[in-house]
């Protein structure tokens, strides 16, 4: 399972406090800063917008998955947001986004980044895990939640 190491229940944000796509990026980067201080802040920051000026990432049914490579980053880190009213992020089919999931990646771990894409994608596809999720009333219950989804995709 590689989702559990990638995304730790400390930087899952239930209640997401940003209105706009910027301080989201801001908001989830910070969150991973506090376990992962190494990285480097503004480089991540450029990294995400770098990437998301080339297409955007809010992918389907009020999901987005802002991923980026990051030299800084020792290895592939996440963070999950939670925006409950949703918001505007210029999605592929125009809806609003209420769950986010940020990866950075170190780009020596391509392959480990591609694994985690995978394996999120697939937790994705299952309309019950976003349900669950919506109602998780802590970031361990939501950390719980991705754990378990993935899990099932293996048996």
């Amino acid at each position: 399972m590689v989702l559990d190491k990638v995304f730790s229940s400390k930087n899952i944000i239930l209640n997401i406090q940003s209105k706009d796509k910027d301080s989201l990026f801001e908001e989830l980067v910070d969150s991973i800063l506090k376990v992962y201080p190494n990285i480097n802040r503004k480089e991540a920051l450029d990294a995400l917008h770098d990437r998301e000026s080339k297409m955007t990432t809010g992918i389907m049914h009020g999901i987005a998955v802002p991923h980026a490579s990051c030299p800084s980053s020792s290895d592939t880190v996440g963070a999950i947001g939670i925006c409950r009213d949703g918001m505007d992020y210029n999605s592929l089919d125009g809806h609003p986004v209420n769950y986010v999931f940020m990866l950075l990646s170190n780009p020596t771990e391509t392959e480990k980044h591609l694994a985690v894409l995978k394996d999120l994608s697939s937790v994705l596809q299952n309309p019950s895990f976003t349900k669950d999720l919506e109602s998780a009333a802590t970031s361990e219950e939501a950390h719980e939640l991705l754990v378990r989804y993935e899990s099932n995709l293996l048996n």
